[in-house]
């Protein structure tokens, strides 16, 4: 499609967002009347600056259903982030938005040579968290053959590879890795397996995974974005030419702002990624901070694509650290500590890279004064704060218990080891 028909298609769908938000979400229609704005006051693209951004915290303050725009009758699927940051971010799909988010994921799917005649692997887990399910729907809608593995015993994994002929890999690319290493322990050249296409996503990765990545299990790797809040991974996608993600600019209107003012930047600047979503029918966002630094190019792709491509998302606005696609920030895993009667808040979160699995460790020390009585309570206190951290984070998460002091006053509270 033209920009120019694209831009039209844009402003009468945000026209179509901005009254379904102002009509039925209270939060936004209390936004709008302290603003005193109205839905027809936007008549064009630019209009949508006029309203401020939404942010994580304003999520998490609607918890579970203040933001949904439809009655709950109308919902057919619920997910929600890790809630590492606070109460999860709850998003709810009408029939409508499953079916959108479906056609999204083939689209992607389709542009990275994915067709009806492939075998794909999921090892995204089908569970709380959108990427699983997208996924799977994109797949079916393509008419593909799905396998929803989820995650863990990469053997199994390889296993299925071997015997299904699975011809696609879908997942994150530190979970590729730990595959090809199941796979050379196991003796098996990658050239006697099917594989041919790997979709990869979930948490940041450069040029020298993806050849890795590829060299290893012997098949062409594309990148993809998506964020829980947005529906999950459907925001953006590599084409053959890995020249940026093209964003579903028919579904999002993206901007970047500076991360710390929150102004708009022009395309080219670097900034951090707001999103409008366009046809959400139960959860629409009005610029939402992403919280992710990257830069939007609106020059033409050669493979003839027309949506903007975004540049891979390196960094973030926040201390947020995503392991295995999950966002963790340092601040909110204090909190959990200090939840632990006799332990401090104070803790040092240490993400081991170096490994095909990467690995959380945790250290904590008891607060000042704290005596426990006997040797078991310091396994119970121990114990008690990996359920609470593997409870929140849906991940496994070593715990190491010391005494008050052994953390030295100032040290970082996250630290990355590759």
């Amino acid at each position: 499609m033209p920009r120019t028909e694209l831009r039209q298609l844009q402003l009468e769908r945000l026209q179509a967002t901005v009254n379904r938000a102002y009509r039925n979400v209270a939060f936004y229609r209390q936004r709008f009347d302290e603003l005193k704005l109205s839905p027809e006051d936007f008549q064009s693209l630019d209009d949508l600056g006029r309203l401020p951004l939404t942010g994580k915290d304003d999520l998490r303050a609607g918890y579970p259903y203040g933001l949904f725009a439809v009655p709950l009758r109308e919902v057919v699927r619920i997910h929600m982030s890790a809630g590492t940051t606070g109460s999860p971010s709850v998003v709810g799909f009408t029939a409508n938005d499953v079916r959108h988010l479906a056609a999204l994921v083939a689209r992607n799917l389709s542009a990275a040579g994915v067709t009806a005649d492939d075998v794909i692997q999921i090892s995204f887990e089908p569970g709380i968290f959108t990427a699983g399910f997208g996924f799977h729907y994109g797949a079916e809608a393509l008419g593909a053959s799905v396998m929803p593995l989820g995650y863990g015993n990469p053997e199994r994994q390889v296993r299925v590879m071997r015997d299904f002929r699975t011809t696609v890999l879908v997942g994150t690319p530190d979970y590729a890795l730990t595959i090809a290493g199941a796979m050379e322990d196991a003796g098996l050249d990658p050239h006697e397996l099917s594989l041919r296409v790997g979709i990869f996503g979930g948490e940041p990765w450069d040029e020298s995974v993806r050849q890795t990545v590829e060299n290893r299990l012997q098949l062409r790797a594309f990148d993809c974005y998506g964020l829980a809040e947005l529906g999950g991974p459907s925001v953006s996608f590599e084409c053959p030419q890995h020249s940026g993600l093209h964003i579903a600019e028919d579904q999002f209107l993206v901007e970047t702002v500076d991360p710390v003012t929150g102004e708009p930047l022009t395309a080219g600047e670097e900034g951090e990624l707001v999103f409008t979503t366009l046809a959400k029918e139960a959860f629409p966002l009005l610029r939402f901070r992403s919280g992710d630094i990257s830069r939007i190019d609106e020059t033409p792709c050669p493979c003839g694509r027309t949506h903007a491509r975004m540049a891979r998302v390196g960094r973030h606005a926040d201390d947020r650290v995503v392991v295995r696609g999950v966002c963790i920030v340092p601040g909110q895993i204090e909190a959990l500590v200090g939840s632990v009667p006799g332990l401090s808040p104070a803790c040092r979160i240490v993400v081991d890279r170096s490994s095909l699995l990467e690995r959380i460790e945790v250290h904590v020390q008891l607060a000042p004064g704290t005596v426990p009585d006997r040797v078991g309570r310091l396994i119970q206190m121990e114990a008690e704060v990996r359920r609470k951290l593997e409870e929140t984070l849906g991940l496994p998460v070593d715990v190491k218990l010391g005494a008050p002091g052994t953390l030295p006053a100032g040290a970082p509270a996250l630290e990355e080891t590759s």
